[in-house]
């Protein structure tokens, strides 16, 4: 059987995630998707268009959605499904995952990231290096974790929100989870000690809106 696999973008992140699915699927086909690129391969692997990926032989395909924005990933999820093409899970050896952790399909968990117990994520989750989530955290989908993410325990994440690099999340309680709104920003080092709402970009410590002037 000829896996083929599709790193869906080609820039920077998904040029780490490209590593990480040699690791995981060493034996598989492995080609970037980028309807956009200006050249033709990087860092050994080709770049194909949707198109070109769908067309080429193999008895089974699927997709690595590697872009941080979840919009254009559910967009993309979406775009890929209606041709058949499934997304792919991968995470890195050292992740750890403790106890009842539940992950849809598509996650993409870098190095070093740490899952504890009682967790429920959804489709196509992003948590790059050396991020964390406490128990029992419940995340939706198409959720992006930057770098060094810190989630404490019960807090609630709606779909397609982003949490910057660093940023931390106070811990919520089982009757009174903190929660971060569908769309919501959480800007990079920002201590959330309260809920987002949804759609809106907090900053700073303690996290407060974003005002633009």
């Amino acid at each position: 059987m000829t896996h083929l696999i599709g790193v869906y973008g080609a820039s920077g992140f998904g040029r780490e995630v490209a590593p990480l699915v040699r690791l995981v699927h060493a034996d598989e086909t492995i080609a970037f998707i980028d309807d956009h690129s200006d050249v033709e391969s990087v860092n050994g692997l080709p770049i194909w268009t949707l198109e070109r990926f769908v067309d080429e032989p193999a008895s089974c395909k699927s997709v690595v959605i590697a872009i941080g924005d979840g919009g254009v990933r559910a967009r993309l999820d979406e775009r890929c499904s209606a041709l058949g093409i499934e997304p792919l899970s991968i995470e890195h050896p050292s992740v750890v995952k403790l106890d009842d952790v539940v992950i849809d399909e598509g996650a993409v968990l870098c190095s070093f990231v740490t899952i504890t117990s009682n967790v429920r994520i959804g489709r196509c989750f992003q948590a790059n290096i050396y991020s964390y989530v406490a128990h029992d955290c419940r995340i939706a989908d198409f959720v992006t974790f930057a770098p060094g993410v810190h989630c404490n325990g019960n807090v609630h994440i709606r779909d397609h929100a982003y949490i910057g690099t660093g940023a931390v999340i106070r811990q919520g309680t089982p009757e009174r989870p903190l929660v971060i709104g569908e769309g919501a920003v959480v800007g990079m080092g920002a201590v959330v000690t309260k809920d987002v709402p949804a759609g809106i970009t907090v900053v700073g410590n303690p996290a407060r809106p974003l005002v633009k002037g």
